[in-house]
């Protein structure tokens, strides 16, 4: 029967659905982008949990509200979606605005209050969008599955789309162009909206909403740079790859050397800071042509490769705005290959500032090469004398632990053993870090070093391993060989001159270290000797911060956090013990908590006091909650880990969000068609369940020698590649749930409404706990665990009615 909520129920309005469903999800990862640029990396995960439960709670209401909202179907979906398109720059608006200080979240409750606020804003524009999908199944159930397709179909061109959008607009620009296509949608399906009225809806969105630049948090590089007196933006430049801000101060002019020696007594040139997404400081030297001004880089303990090594052929990692490309040709550089993944910084160096900058990518030897570092290495064929790791992020970030949700695959210990295969006989990798106290990232970085040199059939790795630190740098080298006796007097002879400190090399006298930059006790080399010692699991386990090596499956290098020092820490508060901490691991699990707190509330809740009646009387009810929470698990679950998987292959988080998330709405919206044969069945295929199992254990498999295989293809190989590979395992995926959905309809169809809100839930709270379950376990071990909750899910299938159900 006909619901008289349309005079035309047998077509569904599925364009304008498709329109809307693009903008949602379009604004879920366009906020990823925005927001890694206002605060931080960690904040993206946050969102994928944002538009689960806004969409939950839409289920909600929906199911609460529907007799009043049904009748009304055209125009509710219009203001839905024009409420949508508002809400999408309001709320941004607003949460720039939200004073969040990570910090301080542990001691200021004022700071969870914040976060909780941000979540809830961003959460509504999500509950309008999702709203009309609800209205849109629920008033043409006849035609469930043209919605459904047209649904996933928009979205997974929405999240794709963005990132192509995103190489023409800003970010701000973009967003308003989401905005429109939702007011586009409203005046669709409300066909007495007039051209005219659409018309003045998107010059409001155009010309009253403010278009100013993103808002950075006060506590990002950039923010606190601006305020030196003298300091003035010169301009911005964007890409999905980077929001890139040059800085100019005339009264305090950048002189940016990290780590410089204390003996150094030359003036360094003046410079322009390049920041990008507000934090990382990359200086452009004013440049010359001379090597006299650039004497200031022999005076970074980066400097020392250069001493040990003649005339080296150098493979730079991140050459940035160029710092390291003057470095090797001051040092007389036989040859350098400068790897840098954006390409708008090279623009940038080269032709705007070229004249300032002296072109250093340009320099005699010098060879440019566009890409992401890892797969540049894996795909060439040379090999190098020197192989150089620039240092990439800023220190205030690093020290504080916000990079440490952040995967980063340049220190893992298959990236390393990568760089390694890639040098000369006798040449050398050189990683140079921030110093932070205790000593975290450079202990981590030498235990990844030594596994790495083992891993490659090194019996003693402690003879290939030197590592120096100065005041606020430390450099690790490690060589393709044994270091030799002349080659290790040259580093004393290097370090003395300099007033660095040496932490380790063969050999090494307890009195030859903590000389200079002196410490209470010499824990760089008392930490070296434990790490290269017969008990350095037992040292890793006993270690207050987690030093354990990064590797491909588990690429958290910055994640320092262990549980058991937390009390520690609270307790040496009043000494200034809670800098110590990684804050970004503590946001996650706060986000975690609101996320169960919340989906409870707006999802489950609702549902309950307005069915509880309904759900008394119905048989079976445990068990196909089970089924459906266990599949709202096991699909974030899944989809989370290969989302992060896919961030090496990509080379890019933005790109991994929009690419894999869009495979996976596609193809498993694909299988939910597809799974319709088997609606009367009364049960779950099980060779469904066995080919989700086949597949993903395939893939784990598989997946590191094919990424090595294909990772310096071109972008554009990579994206087809890798939506052919995510779309069989989503394919298989996208069944069991209709095919559950399809079971309660016929047997006890009062428990639709409460079990898809259940399955929203566990999916809201599934996408922030796989995050932090790969921290933890890595990758594999979320995705086993998605397998395994699949299997559960098979053994729970609701049951037919003439199984008591």
């Amino acid at each position: 029967m006909s619901h008289p909520c349309t005079p035309t129920p047998g077509k569904p309005p599925l364009l304008p659905l498709s329109i809307l469903s693009a903008a949602a999800i379009g604004y879920e990862v366009l906020l990823t982008r925005m927001l890694s640029i206002i605060q931080w990396h960690h904040f993206a995960y946050m969102i994928i949990s944002v538009a689960l439960l806004g969409y939950g709670a839409a289920g909600a209401f929906a199911a609460v509200a529907e007799s009043w909202m049904l009748p009304r179907y055209r125009q509710v979906f219009a203001a839905a979606a024009a409420l949508f398109g508002i809400c999408a720059i309001i709320c941004f608006i607003a949460v720039q605005e939200i004073g969040f200080n990570p910090l301080e979240i542990l001691w200021d409750t004022k700071q969870l209050l914040r976060l909780a606020y941000i979540y809830t804003l961003l959460v509504l524009p999500f509950f309008f969008a999702a709203l009309c999908v609800c209205l849109t199944f629920t008033c043409f159930p006849a035609k469930a599955h043209h919605v459904y397709t047209a649904d996933v179909a928009g979205a997974g061109l929405g999240s794709m789309g963005i990132i192509l959008a995103l190489y023409a607009l800003m970010p701000l620009a973009a967003l308003k162009l989401l905005c429109m296509l939702a007011l586009l949608a409203g005046a669709l399906v409300w066909q007495k909206i007039t051209g005219a009225a659409l018309a003045c809806m998107a010059a409001a969105i155009l010309f009253l909403f403010p278009a100013e630049a993103l808002r950075l948090s006060d506590y990002k590089d950039l923010s606190q740079a601006l305020r030196v007196q003298g300091a003035r933006a010169l301009e911005q430049d964007y890409s999905p790859l980077g929001l890139l801000t040059i800085v100019e101060n005339n009264r305090v002019p950048f002189r940016h050397a990290p780590g410089m020696s204390l003996n150094a007594t030359m003036d360094i040139p003046p410079q322009l800071g390049v920041f990008t997404d507000g934090d990382g400081l990359s200086p452009i030297t004013r440049f010359d042509g001379r090597r006299e001004p650039l004497a200031y880089l022999d005076f970074l303990t980066s400097a020392l490769p250069y001493h040990l090594l003649p005339a080296p052929s150098v493979l730079v990692l991140g050459a940035g705005s160029g710092s390291d490309l003057l470095q090797a040709y001051y040092h007389h550089a036989s040859h350098v290959d400068a790897v840098e993944l954006n390409p708008q910084m090279v623009e940038l160096v080269q032709q705007r500032y070229g004249a300032y900058s002296g072109r250093p990518y340009s320099l005699p030897g010098v060879s440019t090469h566009v890409g992401e570092a890892r797969g540049f290495v894996a795909g060439s064929g040379a090999s190098w004398g020197l192989i150089q790791v620039a240092l990439l992020d800023s220190f205030g970030a690093s020290s504080a632990g916000l990079y440490a949700l952040s995967e980063n695959y340049l220190y893992t210990v298959e990236g390393l053993r990568e760089y390694l295969r890639h040098l000369n006989s006798g040449g050398m990798l050189a990683l140079t870090r921030w110093v932070s106290l205790p000593p975290r990232d450079t202990l981590k970085l030498f235990a990844t070093a030594i596994t790495a040199l083992r891993q490659s059939g090194v019996s003693n790795p402690g003879e290939q391993l030197v590592l120096i630190r100065g005041w606020k740098t430390a450099t690790l080298l490690v060589k393709n060989g044994a270091f030799s006796t002349q080659e290790i007097d040259r580093v004393r002879e290097f370090c003395k001159a300099r007033s660095f400190d040496t932490d380790y090399f063969p050999g090494i006298k307890p009195g030859e270290v903590n000389r200079y930059n002196q410490l209470d006790q010499p824990y760089f080399y008392e930490g070296a000797l434990a790490l290269l010692g017969a008990d350095s699991k037992d040292f890793l386990a006993r270690y207050k911060f987690n030093v354990v090596p990064a590797t491909d499956d588990n690429p958290y290098f910055f994640h320092f956090f262990k549980w058991r020092s937390l009390p520690e820490f609270i307790r040496l508060r009043e000494l200034g013990g809670m800098p110590l901490l990684e804050w970004g691991y503590p946001i996650i699990v706060a986000t975690l908590l609101q996320a169960v707190l919340v989906s409870a509330v707006l999802i489950l809740l609702p549902l309950w006091l307005a069915r509880k009646n309904e759900l008394a009387g119905a048989s079976g009810r445990g068990r196909a909650a089970s089924y459906f929470a266990l599949l709202g698990c096991a699909f974030m679950f899944i989809e989370i880990a290969y989302i992060q998987k896919f961030i090496l292959f990509l080379s890019h988080p933005l790109y991994a969000v929009g690419v894999v998330l869009g495979a996976f709405l596609i193809c498993a919206g694909l299988g939910s068609r597809y799974a319709l044969r088997w609606e009367h069945a009364g049960r779950l295929p099980p060779y469904i369940v066995a080919a989700i199992a086949a597949i993903a254990v395939a893939y784990l498999a598989l997946s590191p020698a094919l990424f090595a295989a294909l990772i310096a293809l071109p972008d554009w190989a990579k994206i087809i590649i890798s939506l052919i590979l995510i779309a069989p395992l989503a394919f298989f995926m996208g069944m069991p749930f209709p095919l559950g959905l399809a079971q309660v309809g016929r047997t006890a169809p009062q428990l639709v409404p409460w079990l898809w809100g259940i399955n929203a839930c566990t999916s809201v709270v599934s996408a922030i706990l796989a995050t932090l379950l790969a921290i933890h376990l890595g990758f594999n071990a979320v995705v086993l665990a998605g397998v395994g909750l699949y299997g559960l899910a098979l053994k729970m299938f609701p049951k037919t009615a003439e199984t008591n159900y």
